[in-house]
Formats: C-alpha cells, sequence, structure tokens
C-alpha cells in the first residue's frame, strides 16, 4: 500500500523533534520537495518481497502445556522433515525461539512478540533440514535473550532438569532443558554474553560458542550485531561437532561473516587425543567474588585430568581478563538499546532484513511496561547513557575490545586453548514470583564474568560438564584460537571419554 504522507502538522513535529524550527512557507516547500522521496518508497513497497524461497512442509504446531512440557521449556511443538537422507538423518532439532522458522509462531520469549509468525527460515534452520534433520519445533528463550538465568520468559520460568526448581541458564534456556533432558537430539542456541555455555555449564551438556561469523545469523532476532553468536547445544561432543559441520559456513547475506573460513570437518580429528596440546590454565579465571568453591575445585581437577590425559598443562596470566566483563558491559547495553531503538534490525549493513519481524516489533515502547525487570534496567541505563555521552563509551569499549583480543591471542600464540571455569557458580534457585527487582536482576546477570569476553573478542568458547556438586553440573570452558574449533572438540572428547563430567 502506498506510504502514508504527513500533514503539515506531523511534519512539523518531525522537525521539531529534529531541532529545526521551520516557518509555515518553509515547511510548506519542504513538503512538496518530499513528494518525490514519498513516491520512491511507494516504488519499493509495490516491489515483490525478496526473501529466500521456504521449502519443506510444515504445520504452526502445538503449545504443548501441563505434563506434555513438565520443564516449561518447549514454546511450540511441530515436525519439519528434511532431506530423505543426509549428516543428520534420523536426528530431532529444536530451535531456540528467536530463531526464524517460517509459518510456526515466534516469540522470543516476548509478551510483546506474540502472535508473529515468520515467513523466511533462518539459515541455520534450512541447513539443518537440507542435512536430514528434523525440526521438532521452538524451546522458549528469556524476554528479549537478555537473562543468563531462566526466569524471564513471559510465560514462565524453565526447570533445571537435574534439579528442578533451579535455574537451567539462559538465554537458550528451553534448548538447554530439553538436550539435557533427553527430549530432543540437538539444539540451536545463540549467545551474546553466554547464552549457549551457561544452560550448558547450569544443566550439564555440550555448548560451542563458535568464532564470531563462522555460523550465519541470518534469519534471528539480533540483540548487537558485533556480540551476535549462534551454536549447537548437544548431549556429547561428537554430536556437537557434526552440527558445527552442518551449520558453519558462509551464506551470503549476513554482515557477520567476513572472509570464508577454512571448511574443517570437526568430527575427523576428535579422537586424536590430548597428547601434545598446551593448555593453559587462566589464573584470573578463578576466584570471583560469587565463586562456589566446589566449582574452582572441580575445574582445577579437570585441568589435572587433561594433564594426564597427555597435554601439557600450565597456570597463565592475562590480567585483562578480569575486565573483559566491563568491556563488554557499554556494547551489551547501548548496543542493544539502539539496535531495538533502530527498528530492531538496526542499518549501514547488507544482508537479509526480516521485515516481518520489523514491523512486529516496530511499536515496543507502547508496551515496554511489560518487560521484565532486567530488560527495564538495560534499556534505561542504555539510552541514559547514549543520550549523555553520544554513543563514545560504546565506542572505547569497541576499541578496547581489539586490547582484549590481542591478550588472549598473545598466550594462545604459545597455547592451543585456554580454560577456566565457564561460570563461577553452579545454578541458583529460581527466583520467586513475587522477587524484589534486585533480586530478578541479580538471578539474571550473576553468572556471566567468563562468558561474556569472548563475545566481545569472538574466539570459540565450548562449556563442558566436568563434575557435579550437590545434585548440580559444573561446567568448564575451553576456549580457542580464531576458527580453532577443530582442537576444542579435541581435547573436549578425551575428556569425555574418562566419564568424569557425565551427569549423576
Amino acid at each position: 500500500m502506498p506510504v502514508q504522507r504527513p500533514t503539515l502538522s506531523q511534519l512539523d513535529a518531525t522537525a521539531r523533534s529534529l531541532g529545526l524550527a521551520l516557518d509555515s512557507a518553509t515547511l510548506s516547500e519542504y513538503d512538496a520537495i518530499l513528494q518525490a522521496t514519498f513516491d520512491d518508497y511507494d516504488q519499493v513497497d509495490a516491489m515483490p518481497p525478496e526473501l529466500p524461497a521456504v521449502h519443506y512442509p510444515r504445520t504452526p504446531g502445538t503449545y504443548p502445556t501441563g505434563a506434555d512440557n513438565p520443564l516449561g521449556a518447549w514454546h511450540v511443538r511441530t515436525t519439519v522433515a528434511g532431506r530423505a537422507d543426509g549428516p543428520l538423518a534420523g536426528r530431532t532439532v529444536v530451535l531456540k525461539d528467536n530463531i526464524c522458522l517460517a509459518g510456526v509462531p515466534m516469540m522470543n520469549g516476548a509478551s510483546t512478540l506474540r502472535g508473529y509468525v515468520p515467513d523466511v527460515d533462518a539459515t541455520v534452520a534450512t541447513r539443518v533440514l537440507d542435512a536430514g534433520g528434523t525440526i521438532v519445533g521452538k524451546a522458549h528463550c528469556e524476554y528479549f535473550c537478555v537473562s543468563g538465568s531462566s526466569h524471564t520468559n513471559a510465560v514462565g520460568p524453565v526447570q533445571n532438569p537435574r534439579k528442578p526448581g533451579h535455574s537451567a541458564g539462559g538465554s537458550s534456556s528451553g534448548c538447554g532443558a530439553l538436550v539435557a533432558a533427553g527430549e530432543v537430539d540437538m539444539g540451536i542456541g545463540t549467545d551474546q554474553g553466554g547464552s549457549v555455555r551457561i544452560p550448558a555449564a547450569y544443566s550439564g551438556f555440550v555448548g560451542m560458542k563458535p568464532t564470531w561469523g563462522l555460523v550465519p545469523y541470518t534469519g534471528i532476532m539480533p540483540i548487537e550485531m558485533t556480540l551476535d553468536h549462534a551454536g549447537p547445544m548437544t548431549a556429547t561432543v561428537a554430536d556437537n561437532a557434526l552440527l558445527l559441520e552442518v551449520l558453519a559456513g558462509p551464506d551470503g547475506l549476513d554482515p557477520r561473516q567476513g572472509a570464508p573460513a577454512p571448511h574443517t570437518r570437526y568430527g575427523d580429528t576428535l579422537r586424536a587425543g590430548c597428547h601434545g596440546l598446551r593448555i593453559a590454565v587462566v589464573r584470573e579465571g578463578f576466584g570471583w567474588p560469587n565463586a562456589e568453591a566446589d566449582v574452582d575445585q572441580a575445574v582445577q581437577r579437570a585441568a589435572h585430568q587433561f594433564e594426564r590425559l597427555g597435554a601439557q598443562v600450565e597456570t597463565v596470566s592475562i590480567p585483562l581478563h578480569r575486565q573483559g566483563h566491563a568491556i563488554w558491559t557499554p556494547i551489551a547495553v547501548e548496543g542493544t538499546t539502539q539496535l531495538l531503538k533502530g527498528f530492531n534490525h538496526g542499518s549501514n549493513w547488507k544482508g537479509l532484513y526480516v521485515t516481518s519481524m520489523m514491523r512486529a516489533q516496530q511499536d515496543w515502547q507502547a508496551h515496554s511496561m511489560d518487560f521484565p525487570h532486567d530488560l527495564r534496567t538495560c534499556l534505561l541505563a542504555g539510552e541514559y547513557l547514549s543520550q549523555r555521552y553520544g554513543g563514545r563509551y560504546y565506542a572505547q569499549a569497541q576499541n578496547q575490545a581489539r586490547r582484549l583480543r590481542a591478550a588472549y591471542d598473545a598466550v594462545l600464540s604459545r597455547y592451543d586453548l585456554l580454560l577456566m571455569p565457564t561460570v563461577p557458580m553452579k545454578a541458583p534457585a529460581l527466583p520467586a514470583r513475587d522477587a524484589s527487582a534486585t533480586e530478578f536482576v541479580t538471578r539474571a546477570l550473576e553468572m556471566n564474568a567468563n562468558t561474556a569476553p569472548f563475545d566481545v573478542t569472538g574466539h570459540p568458547a565450548l562449556s563442558l560438564p566436568c563434575g557435579q556438586s550437590q545434585g548440580l553440573p559444573i561446567g568448564l570452558m575451553l576456549v580457542g584460537a580464531f576458527h580453532g574449533e577443530a582442537a576444542i572438540y579435541r581435547a573436549a572428547y578425551a575428556f569425555e571419554q574418562t566419564g568424569l563430567g557425565s551427569p549423576a
């Protein structure tokens, strides 16, 4: 339909919002000049949408409740069968509910998106189906994916399958719970501050945040484009490597992807063992103020196990790691706010814009009082700081990100992997419905001191179970050089074979 032309009073209000005080004659003249601009918009509006074709039949699915959804992890159950053969043939895959699956409802954990149905498949969904996998539904995630815990979804909390009543980790909470419970073979999550790895640590499975740009983010609702990662969530290292092989590689539609990465068959080197690997235990990854002693101790024991498996293991110091979370904060807070304000896909990049999602989100400010405390405080800080300082601290943090990457790279030039706890704590109890704003936000953001820095730098990082305490899993994190996923999988697989990280 034609673009709605503004009235003179609307044009005047827009001008004043830009600091332009126009007299009536000038305003009328501008209105006449702008008709040609609006005519061009009409031409664009009349063009057919330029969207990837959707293959493979599917139905909208059903919303499981009660006994059919005991963990509160499912948003929608459906069945989209892929090719009859391929590396994922016979495997069931669940998508985090910020990933587009055409014809199937998506709410990204948010009441403001209820009723939205995407018209495209995300690239990762297409690749699963082309590889013979079966997508069995969408898993709940946290409200706009802001929380690292599992209590902020508009429908209700996601339960930890190892210990109900405790957090399953977020923001890929539903995927993590379903993978850990064995209800699906594989999940695909997203990670901007730890949202694949935190659930892996809290719920006890394998979660990989690949090198930034390795897996295309096309068709996934973004948070901050320099932090956005998508990655596999699986019960085993071998399955994780297999799924990453399917997902990795450029699609020509995601600006996060630069020069093509070398195609790697990650499974080919899984069984090479740890002999010859050099692993650096990062001192600053331990002993955080909220660290639990049993977590730090379990990860240190795991480090010694790698040594017994034949790796060279040494403790190193990376002082800047202690400031990595601080560097992440302005990027995450201001970047998230500005991307949401900027029609939720941002601008000034080439690639696929999901315009249906943009339409569904354009009136979010009218419903912002529905947002949970963690999202409200993030937006409040992001807007104040952006307005007060004009984005200067966001820019300064992005500049510091190069220094942080260089600090990790300096150690990774001498070692193959970094090792530390994924999170400093075990899964805490879920907050009560009437929890204070302070408790609500604390539970949402307390755990990502070790995970968030590697979203800033883009290094690949995997969380692997390394033990249990008090009925809850403990995760260790292995970090590699850019496109060093093969070395991570090799070490993780060797450790997994010892059985030391198996759930109780």
